[in-house]
């Protein structure tokens, strides 16, 4: 068994030029191979094993990161299947003049863990031993399944 503590990863980026679009803002592209990359590491330190990207719910990218400030991507494996883990990611944007942050955008991820042959192989059940590691997954949970809703309402508001 793994906690979900033992899963949370940090990366931090600086938003240099060849990242930015004309409007000296970060690419949408930039952002989900950061983030696609810190969740396959909490992935990865969670099973134990090699992990492959199986999906990526919706993104909104609710901020923009500007030219020179920091990225702080944040994940942590919230849910498990028997090969598969679902994961948390939250970007958010720094000034590092200034301290200021905001959230730029927030997604959720499934990937299967692989065995050395590439074939998906079990993983460890999770577990909460702390109140605050069970709040998180509980967030992680809600949001995710407010995520969903507002999407399936978006699709029906178009029709």
């Amino acid at each position: 068994m793994t906690t979900l503590a033992e899963s949370k990863t940090e990366m931090t980026e600086m938003l240099l030029p060849n990242e930015t679009n004309n409007l000296g803002r970060a690419l949408g592209g930039t952002v989900l191979h950061w983030m696609d990359i810190c969740a396959a590491i909490s992935s990865m330190r969670f099973a134990g094993n090699q992990c492959v990207t199986a999906s990526m719910d919706h993104v909104d990218f609710v901020s923009p990161i500007d030219l020179g400030e920091v990225a702080v991507i944040e994940s942590y494996v919230f849910n498990t299947g028997t090969t598969s883990i679902d994961v948390k990611v939250d970007v958010h944007a720094e000034d590092p003049r200034n301290d200021e942050r905001r959230l730029a955008t927030s997604s959720f991820f499934t990937f299967v863990a692989v065995d050395d042959d590439g074939r998906p192989t079990e993983v460890p059940d999770l577990e909460c031993p702390t109140a605050a590691e069970e709040a998180l997954r509980q967030e992680a949970i809600e949001d995710r399944r407010d995520q969903l809703e507002d999407i399936i309402e978006r699709l029906e508001a178009a029709d």
